[in-house]
């Protein structure tokens, strides 16, 4: 089991830009990929980046892409996610989770999840 530790989000005007930072404890980081959600009142989290534990390929949704990165620093066990260009629609409560292997697309595919950040865009 991995335990994932949040920080980063909070309120931020249309256009602005945010990081928000996940830390492990545990063994073996650079074995698991990492990835962001997100997640809406009445609605499922949805997947808005993954970056793999093999090579460090970012995946990223279509909404996001352009203005969204991920990286991870695996000496620090750490995982970020930059978020600039940020819009209203962005608003949301954002967790890191973390799967043995490659990116998986299915949060119900991730056992391992950190506690979510709110991230607010006032327009």
């Amino acid at each position: 089991q991995m335990h994932l530790v949040q920080s980063g989000g909070g309120l931020v005007q249309s256009g602005g830009s945010l990081r928000l930072s996940c830390v492990a404890s545990g063994r073996a980081f650079d074995t698991y990929s990492v990835s962001w959600f997100r997640q809406v009142p009445g609605k499922e989290r949805v997947q808005v980046s993954c970056i793999s534990s093999s090579d460090a390929t970012e995946y990223y949704a279509d909404s996001v892409e352009g203005r969204f990165t991920t990286s991870r620093d695996d000496a620090k066990n750490t995982a970020y996610l930059q978020m600039s260009s940020l819009r209203p629609d962005g608003t949301a409560v954002y967790y890191c989770a973390a799967v043995y292997g490659l990116c998986l697309i299915n949060a119900r595919d991730y056992k391992n999840w950190g506690r979510g950040t709110k991230v607010t865009v006032s327009s």
